[in-house]
């Protein structure tokens, strides 16, 4: 039965819940996020032309891991909704066949990052880029088959709302990685000297060690499921896949964009790609706010269905928009009047200061649509609806967003060719239409969900 208004707890100590669950996931994902942004620095210490390779060998690696990150989301929904339900054997069952889908996904985007390194010649990246981007990629390949099996562990911890655990390995990670960025970078205790393309095997040993200390953090809580172990079973398989690939789908659709755009721009030389690169790795790094509350939608509005308590789930909805909305006038004001500090951080370069100000600007202007789009994904994922979300996503980015991209900053089919700032507004473009039609499912399924709320 679904709760009513009389039933339901005060908004604030919802907006306590929901803040609770949160922050920590915030910790962990601005950790996560901060190993990229250790990457950006140092490897920017050593030359332009090293921050150009971890720049491009980031942006090719990164939408393939945010696929399989997606996917296995599905595995913080199902279990959130299972364990609001209390049913420990459907807990049991989706946490199992999750790892053996880990292990086919990480063998697929192993070798798959290993071998993204021929799109290099084919986007025509500059020549003494290529050779450091190749061997920063195929660090990263080393860390895959781990990557997607602490996704797993992840979505287990926080689909029972447990979201520390996480947030302690994932701050240790980045502990780890920046001594062993520089011990990779300038050749230390025995290592070979890689220059900036060292930070790919920094990551990736530090994503193994990673896997080896949150498994042995979470073993007390997990181990009551490892009982008898259960063979794949493609009925199980085919249901992550089902709610998982659209979501992976979606977050891919939206990052592969950035992605495409560091690699279209890859021809116009290092200054360039390092300051887009600087540029969105710091909305990156805002970008977690909104990523978090969309994360712990999921999980508060999985558990709220499966308690029927569908009011209840669509108040988080409400409570995380707002948050959103709050965070993103934070976040644009400190692009907008504090430009030169941000930039200062990652490079003293004053041809990439310059320019970086310039697309940081363009960033402040996608703050909003940004952060209402991804916590509106993320409350649709809690009502296990993903497929329209994916397709959405696909018409906003890829219909919209790259061709206006595109035609701006390439060509002079509209106006003159405006370069990366063309593709910038290509950007804004996208995610205002993904945050508009998002919002707009996420209040046609809340009412769906609870009848009652259609008149």
């Amino acid at each position: 039965m679904p709760t009513s208004s009389l039933t339901l707890p005060p908004r604030s100590r919802d907006w306590r819940d929901l803040l609770q669950l949160a922050w920590p996931m915030l910790i962990g994902q601005a950790a996560q996020v901060a190993m990229g942004v250790a990457d950006t620095v140092m490897a920017g210490a050593v030359s332009a032309t090293d921050l150009a390779a971890v720049a491009v060998g980031f942006s090719l690696w990164l939408p393939l891991s945010l696929l399989g990150n997606g996917i296995f989301t599905a595995v913080t929904a199902l279990i959130a909704r299972a364990s609001g339900a209390n049913d420990q054997q459907r807990v049991t069952t989706i946490f199992q066949q999750a790892a053996w889908l880990a292990l086919l996904v990480g063998a697929i985007n192993t070798v798959l990052v290993s071998q993204t390194g021929v799109l290099l010649g084919l986007m025509k990246v500059d020549e003494a880029v290529q050779p450091l981007a190749r061997l920063y990629l195929h660090g990263i390949a080393f860390g895959i088959p781990a990557l997607t099996m602490t996704q797993v562990l992840r979505g287990f911890s926080e689909g029972h709302g447990r979201a520390k655990p996480v947030m302690i390995i994932n701050v240790c990670a980045l502990l780890v990685n920046i001594p062993l960025n520089y011990i990779f970078i300038h050749g230390l205790f025995g290592a070979p000297k890689m220059g900036g393309a060292g930070c790919g095997w920094a990551t990736g040993l530090s994503i193994w060690l990673q896997l080896l200390a949150l498994g042995t953090l979470l073993y007390p809580r997990y181990r009551k499921h490892l009982g008898r172990w259960q063979h794949p079973r493609w009925t199980e398989l085919w249901t992550i896949l089902h709610l998982g690939f659209p979501i992976g789908a979606a977050i891919f659709a939206e990052v592969s964009i950035f992605a495409l755009v560091a690699l279209l721009i890859g021809h116009l030389g290092a200054t360039i790609i390092a300051s887009h690169q600087i540029a969105l790795n710091f909305s990156a790094l805002m970008f977690m706010v909104p990523t978090s509350l969309g994360i712990a939608l999921t999980v508060k509005i999985g558990h709220s269905l499966g308690a029927g308590e569908a009011l209840r789930a669509r108040r988080f909805t409400r409570l995380g928009a707002a948050s959103a909305i709050l965070f993103s006038c934070v976040s644009a004001s400190a692009m907008l009047f504090l430009p030169q500090y941000i930039v200062a951080l990652y490079t003293d370069d004053p041809a990439v200061q310059a320019l970086t100000v310039q697309l940081l600007a363009f960033a402040a202007a996608f703050q909003l649509s940004d952060g209402l789009q991804v916590t509106a994904a993320g409350s649709l994922r809690g009502y296990h609806d993903t497929r329209i979300t994916m397709l959405i996503t696909l018409i906003a980015y890829w219909g919209i967003g790259l061709p206006s991209g595109y035609v701006l900053g390439l060509t002079d089919l509209a106006v003159p060719m405006l370069g990366v700032k063309g593709l910038w507004i290509g950007l804004i473009l996208g995610l205002t239409v993904a945050a508009v039609l998002l919002n707009w499912r996420l209040a046609r399924i809340s009412r769906v969900a609870h009848p009652a709320l259609k008149h």
